[in-house]
């Protein structure tokens, strides 16, 4: 591959759904080379490896074609976090490549066009949910205009004060409650994008590699956002 189309190996295990792609290039001039998604009840670990090496063995694709491996960061799933963080920087040493890091909300919006303002939302658990706020710009790219943050879904309706479009798995918990509490305000993308794709986390982190934004490996953590259930409780002991 040439050095401004990169080939990404990207995976996302932030959800109960296992996502893994291979992409070249960018979001503005890229293409999904392939890709992988599995959603039930069969964890991480028992499959990401051999998805991983069944793809590319699918697409006679070894790793020394491979210009970097990038993995959803967070927020998401605590446990589905770690695999794929612990996964990919397996790969990343083994390999000797670059590891790189998209938020799942990113993700998320960057699959979205919408002239309005795109809320990313995933179910955080607890009647909670995790989210961030971004808008399309005049070429095309969705940008983030918010910091992320868990609350409550009806905290987030409240701060919603203009026509909105959301995305992720959260709408399907709590779409109901958000058509009502917003009206006509409200508009929800189609149900197949509400699922994170490793197909957008590779296209941007494609930007992010020629951008230089490389993680190290030593120090990458997954981002949680809030604490544990076990950090909680050691709080409380204290």
């Amino acid at each position: 591959m040439t050095a401004e189309r990169p080939l990404i190996l990207a995976i996302d295990t932030a959800t109960p759904c296992c996502s893994v792609a291979l992409t070249e290039g960018c979001l503005r001039d890229g293409r999904v080379m392939a890709a992988l998604t599995l959603c039930g009840t069969v964890t991480h670990s028992r499959r990401l490896l051999t998805t991983v090496d069944w793809l590319l063995a699918e697409m006679a694709i070894g790793w020394p074609e491979i210009d970097g491996v990038a993995v959803s960061i967070g927020p998401g799933s605590f446990t589905g976090l770690r695999i794929g963080m612990a996964t990919a920087k397996g790969f990343v040493y083994a390999a000797e490549k670059p590891l790189l890091g998209v938020s799942t909300l990113a993700a998320l919006a960057a699959g979205c066009s919408s002239s309005k303002m795109i809320c990313a939302v995933l179910d955080a658990r607890k009647k909670e949910v995790y989210s961030a706020f971004f808008r399309q710009d005049g070429l095309g790219a969705v940008r983030q205009v918010s910091n992320i943050s868990v609350m409550h879904p009806e905290h987030l309706a409240e701060r919603i004060q203009e026509p909105v479009y959301m995305v992720g798995d959260a709408v399907a918990v709590y779409g109901n409650l958000w058509q009502a509490m917003l009206g006509e305000a409200f508009e929800s993308a189609p149900a197949q994008m509400h699922v994170p794709m490793a197909t957008s986390l590779g296209l941007l982190a494609a930007e992010q590699l020629l951008a230089g934004q490389i993680l190290d490996a030593a120090s990458a953590a997954p981002l949680y956002v809030r604490a544990s259930d076990a950090e909680l409780s050691l709080i409380k002991r204290n």
